[in-house]
């Protein structure tokens, strides 16, 4: 990607290395049972809305770090894939009728605690509508980019861009369709998300040019890396579509193609399409 010589949003708070008060997700028991948790999270909705168990969120016993921005490679990567979200959902709102209010993305390490309450950082990227945030912790996420063979630059932009699409959804009024139990609807929620994703590069690249080759399928692979088929293929169990929450590879990478190829809103209508 071309990032270097973009701005850098100044919308990102760095939460490393805090420590969390006790508290958090129900995720189940075993070493089993967290993987699959892992895998089917990624890239979701924030945790209340995808599982149940969660506990109130405690207060917790954190130091507030002061000072620059963290000007670690990571950080930086993440302020300037976030500023391109803004350059491009700012204006599109504005065509719309409609202000953006831009997310902050919250960088953490091992756990965080959010509105939505405290999360491991087992559970993946996650967008709490709660206090309108992105939350992210890098080690993990290039852990299990690693693991689910989709690496590169431009696959960590689309987890970013992803999480914004949710935000996206929560300023529109889409995202609260979404309901513990209905794994259809959180389907179309999540495949909508892809699309704007691919919407969001679509409009980054005609004003930017940020793309390079090979960029669009790093997207497309990490799309189809975290369809709910080939996810619970990898954890070893049965495939069974009438449990998944985010879509198959396919229709991941449907959308997120839908979205870079037409780069409207429009064209991101998951809830009225007939056929996912």
């Amino acid at each position: 990607m071309r990032l270097g010589g973009g701005r850098e949003s100044g919308n990102v708070e760095d939460r490393r290395g805090r420590r969390v008060g006790r508290g958090g997700i129900a995720i189940g028991g075993g070493f089993g049972g967290v993987v699959l948790v892992v895998l089917a999270l990624l890239f979701g909705v924030d945790p209340s809305v995808i599982l149940s168990g969660m506990d109130p969120a405690p207060q917790s016993q954190t130091q507030t770090r002061q000072g620059a921005p963290a000007q670690d490679e990571g950080a930086r990567f993440v302020r300037r894939v976030l500023a391109e979200t803004e350059d491009v959902w700012t204006p599109l709102f504005a065509e719309n009728g409609r202000r953006y209010q831009a997310p902050t993305l919250v960088l953490f390490s091992g756990a965080v605690q959010s509105a939505c309450g405290v999360a491991q950082a087992t559970v993946g990227p996650f967008y709490c509508p709660g206090d309108s945030q992105v939350y992210i912790d890098l080690d993990f996420l290039a852990d299990l980019q690693r693991r689910l063979g989709a690496p590169g630059d431009f696959a960590a932009a689309y987890v970013i861009a992803h999480e914004v699409g949710h935000h996206v959804q929560n300023q529109l009024g889409l995202l609260g369709r979404a309901r513990p139990g209905d794994n259809a609807m959180l389907v179309r929620v999540e495949l909508q998300a892809d699309c704007l994703a691919g919407l969001w590069a679509r409009r980054a690249h005609d004003a930017r040019q940020i793309l390079e080759d090979g960029d669009i399928e790093e997207g497309l692979a990490a799309a189809a890396a975290v369809g709910d088929d080939r996810l619970q293929r990898r954890g070893g169990g049965q495939v069974v579509p009438e449990s998944f929450t985010h879509g198959t590879s396919a229709q991941r990478v449907r959308w997120f193609r839908t979205g870079l190829q037409a780069g409207t809103l429009q064209a991101c209508d998951t809830f009225g399409a007939r056929q996912l």
